[in-house]
């Protein structure tokens, strides 16, 4: 199994084999992706050219495109090279010209000899008037076999990456398609109407109507949806060897639960509750659990993931909770602490920080079974840390947990359940694309009692007045933060920006009141000062973006954010989630530059007419748009070649029920449509997927 089927060796073949292909153009190729033979066929068309056949171009508005029989009458040639060469030609009806700069004058009575006729394709221009076409795209003999295309395709191209070499490179390899079995399931197939994949290859890129390129195309759609269909197996393959791999079922007794429960000094939201019975039943399940605890800024997810540690106690075993900074883990271990003393158990707090003779009763404990919860940064997965009997591990997502690390901490016990948290609302068709492999739970509702933070749109021109207001907030007891944006250009040049900034903020109002945190400071440097805004002694804290994560300092209750128009939506969202957190009324300033664009002034007031980061997350995609959907790169979402976020949109939900209900009936893949999977798996380079059903 371990091989990759002979019938499709060739596409994965070196791209010099082709023909029109030399180590030149190998390497101009690399920017469009394209390394293998198959990359050229998911390379699809971006957009279809109608070349509309006339018999005359009379009555043709400008700028179309049109193909037209032409009989040639003269030629004019220009006094030097660089004027132009004429051609006057005529259709049925009338007579026009063809113009040509900088052609030699042999070549083009070669190519248009009097008195004969041609078939000519190109873009019909008036010139004073005058009907002409500058450079015709195509040039024909009448009885030439390869015709004109109608509707042609047009490729997105690199420097040295002609149209010409695409289209025959491509045309090339749709003539040798292997013949795959079929992996979409008969009935989808049938209610989609969708195309087979050989024929959807051969409609995307030899269309037959000019929206042959567009969202709704069937063929596009049905090429989406093997990608993200694939993609999906592949995660539920890795979620079915987590599932296969042994798990314990933890049975809790529920008394220190109910300590904890009569002690909190709130009730849970409906979602609470229903994201609590979630990890309970996964925990009590003899398979391991692998869940994502989706919830928006504030909602509670902490004492939620808390309530599943304690039962993971009760059942005799051990719970760890990995931050991302030693300032979060610290900030669990305070805000768990008081509940956990309420309950008996003994809760202990393991960083970088510690050291020395500390660090070592720290190990001791955890090894020994001492400390019952666990709570720390990725030291947790340090070889030296060594757990008595770990049955439940929480991760909170900043570590932007891939599919390897989870399979990665699940070896920390022999039958670790995993529970990953994550304070970004993405919509459900971008969650299941990033955690496919994981059943969803999610918070919505925000804890009672949570009042609105006032968020306003301030130009920046306006920044004196700002820096007045919150010189007076401060001198009445306030805390704040001042975020300054990434300048991605250039790192030096942001830091210098944002000290820039802390400067003229110390200058106003005096020093030991405002602090600078940013990027570049080692984590012990940021945490001192971090603790000192903490504690109260600092007020103003000038930061990068650094402290969106999960910091939670409720006196804090001012946010202003500068140069707004260049941060994406989820992450405004995530930083005002910095403040309203305390009692007292808070306020978010979006401090823009003019002119703001209508998309950019859009996004930006979403955020004064809702709290909800779900909605925020809708809008931001449907305004940012297929281009960047909430910024692929550092989002670990996937690359998709084919599909767009419209179709992520569409197909995802139905490309994840599929792959589970082929694994469910076929988990090894070996009926005919798993079979077809496997080819499909193959082609769409997930090989580490098949790897991993071989293992079993």
């Amino acid at each position: 199994m371990g091989m990759r089927p002979s019938e499709l060796f060739h596409l994965f073949g070196d791209l010099n084999n082709l023909s029109g292909i030399g180590p030149k153009t190998v390497i101009n190729l690399k920017n469009l992706s394209i390394e293998k033979p198959r990359d050229f066929l998911f390379n699809l068309p971006f957009s279809v050219l109608d070349r509309l056949p006339v018999s005359s171009i009379r009555g043709v508005p400008a700028s179309k495109i049109v193909t037209v029989e032409i009989l040639v009458k003269a030629h004019k040639i220009g006094r030097s090279r660089a004027s132009a060469h004429r051609v006057t030609v005529q259709d049925t009806e009338v007579s026009f010209q063809l113009v040509f700069f900088n052609a030699r004058k042999e070549y083009l009575e070669n190519l248009f000899p009097v008195g004969e006729r041609r078939i000519i394709s190109g873009k019909l221009e008036f010139y004073d008037n005058i009907p002409q076409i500058v450079h015709p795209h195509h040039v024909k003999k009448i009885n030439e076999e390869k015709a004109i295309v109608r509707f042609e395709p047009v490729y997105p191209l690199t420097s040295g990456v002609s149209q010409k070499l695409m289209f025959g490179t491509i045309n090339g390899l749709l003539e040798k398609l292997p013949k795959l079995g079929e992996w979409i399931d008969h009935e989808l197939l049938k209610i989609k109407g969708w195309p087979s994949w050989q024929d959807a290859l051969k409609s995307a890129h030899c269309p037959v109507s000019a929206d042959g390129a567009s969202n709704t195309n069937p063929a596009r759609l049905r090429l989406a949806f093997d990608e993200l269909f694939s993609h999906q197996l592949s995660l539920s393959i890795a979620r079915n060897k987590i599932k296969r791999s042994k798990g314990r079922a933890n049975i809790s007794t529920g008394i220190f639960q109910t300590k904890v429960l009569n002690n909190l000094p709130f009730k849970f939201t409906e979602d609470q509750k229903l994201s609590i019975r979630d990890i309970l039943d996964d925990l009590k399940k003899p398979e391991r659990m692998n869940r994502l605890l989706q919830g928006d800024v504030g909602s509670g997810k902490t004492i939620v993931a808390f309530i599943g540690l304690i039962a993971a106690v009760e059942a005799g075993g051990q719970g760890a909770i990995m931050a991302p900074t030693e300032i979060l883990a610290r900030q669990h271990f305070e805000t768990l602490l008081p509940l956990a003393e309420k309950a008996g158990i003994s809760l202990s707090l393991l960083t970088g920080r510690d050291k020395g003779n500390s660090r070592r009763s720290k190990l001791a404990d955890i090894k020994e079974g001492r400390a019952n919860v666990i709570i720390g940064t990725h030291a947790l997965f340090q070889a030296d840390v060594v757990f008595q009997d770990l049955r439940f591990a929480v991760v909170d997502e900043q570590h932007r947990f891939g599919v390897n690390q989870r399979l990665e901490l699940g070896k920390k016990g022999s039958v670790v359940d995993l529970l990953i948290m994550t304070a970004t609302p993405i919509p459900r068709s971008l969650a299941l694309a990033q955690y496919g492999d994981m059943d969803i739970s999610i918070i919505k509702q925000k804890p009672p009692g949570r009042k609105q933070i006032n968020t306003a749109l301030i130009s920046s021109s306006r920044i004196d007045e700002v820096v007045d207001k919150l010189k007076k907030s401060i001198a009445k007891g306030a805390q704040a933060y001042w975020v300054c944006p990434l300048i991605e250009e250039s790192e030096v040049l942001h830091y210098t920006a944002a000290e820039r900034r802390f400067e003229q903020l110390r200058a106003k109002l005096g020093e030991g009141v405002v602090e600078l945190v940013h990027g570049k400071m080692s984590s012990e440097t940021k945490d001192k000062i971090m603790d000192r805004f903490v504690s109260g002694n600092t007020k103003l804290l000038v930061a990068t973006t650094v402290i969106e994560v999960g910091v939670n300092v409720p006196s804090a209750n001012i946010m202003v954010v500068e140069n707004a128009e260049k941060f994406g939506l989820a992450q405004l969202h995530q930083l005002r989630g910095r403040v309203g957190r305390g009692s007292n009324q808070s306020t978010c300033l979006l401090l823009y530059k003019e002119p703001l664009n209508i998309s950019s002034r859009k996004r930006l007031s979403i955020l004064r007419e809702t709290e909800d980061g779900f909605k925020i997350s809708e809008v931001d995609l449907n305004l940012r748009g297929s281009g960047d959907a909430i910024g692929t790169a550092q989002s670990g979402l996937p690359r998709f070649r084919i599909a767009n976020i419209d179709m992520i949109d569409m197909l995802m939900e139905t490309a994840h029920q599929q792959a589970r209900y082929l694994l469910a009936k076929d988990p090894n893949l070996e009926t005919p449509q798993g079979k077809a999977a496997r080819n499909l798996l193959w082609l769409m380079d997930q090989d580490k997927s098949i790897q991993l059903i071989t293992v079993g």
